[in-house]
């Protein structure tokens, strides 16, 4: 058992990391930095606080790396519980990753052009309606990436749930949160003019799931129980 505790208190650990980096660059960053629908603002905005804007890109890395470990680490604390969803969990988390990589090269991108290091024979506003091009790519690619964000949690909450050396409320609140990242990505997508009306209650359910797991993880790691085995 105290191996258990162990796994899954550097499970809570990684957990804690990742959302400390994903915070900073995905709401943090973008905070100061993206003004909607004014490419001109965005863009002295961007090469004011170039450094800023490159922190963001250094940060989404790194929280996608500690994401691979995090998955990892869950699939050794979990697979005695159900090795099929803990192998699902795996998979969902890392077809997620090459996307990532592609998304930031758009981030990179946007950058180069808005300081002229490259389309340079491109006049001003036709560089910066480019630039904002990429990065409504990356925007739009988020949305798409936030599906699989809350496909991961539906077995990881299955896990939970199954394996009676954590609470099962925590692993209801972790499928709570995967459906509600589904329906925001859904909504921002298929009705974007309707998104300001769920992202907001959609973002609580998945905060709600989220921090109370990684809380217990990282504060608790397992009840003084022995987990079920179940290969089906």
């Amino acid at each position: 058992m105290s191996s258990l505790k162990k796994t899954a208190r550097i499970a809570g650990l990684c957990y804690l990391l990742l959302g400390i980096a994903g915070v900073y660059s995905i709401i943090y960053v973008p905070s100061k930095i993206m003004v909607r629908g004014d490419a001109v603002a965005t863009a002295n905005n961007i090469l004011a606080n170039e450094f800023l804007f490159r922190t963001s890109i250094i940060s989404d890395i790194i929280s996608n790396t500690i994401l691979v470990f995090l998955v990892l680490v869950l699939y050794r604390l979990f697979k005695q519980v159900n090795e099929h969803r803990a192998k699902l969990l795996v998979a969902l988390v890392i077809v997620q990753i090459p996307a990532v990589f592609f998304m930031e090269a758009f981030n990179i991108t946007s950058l180069m052009i808005f300081k002229g290091e490259i389309l340079k024979t491109f006049e001003l506003t036709q560089r910066q309606d480019l630039a904002m091009l990429f990065l409504k790519i990356n925007d739009y690619g988020g949305l798409t990436l936030e599906m699989f964000w809350g496909l991961w949690l539906i077995p990881f909450g299955l896990l939970v749930y199954r394996s009676e050396f954590i609470p099962r409320t925590f692993g209801v609140l972790l499928i709570i949160a995967g459906f509600a990242y589904m329906i925001d990505s859904f909504i921002s997508l298929l009705f974007p003019s309707y998104r300001a009306f769920v992202n907001q209650p959609t973002l609580l359910f998945v905060a709600i799931g989220e921090i109370s797991i990684m809380l217990w993880l990282l504060i608790k790691g397992a009840k003084n129980n022995i987990p079920i085995i179940d290969k089906q």
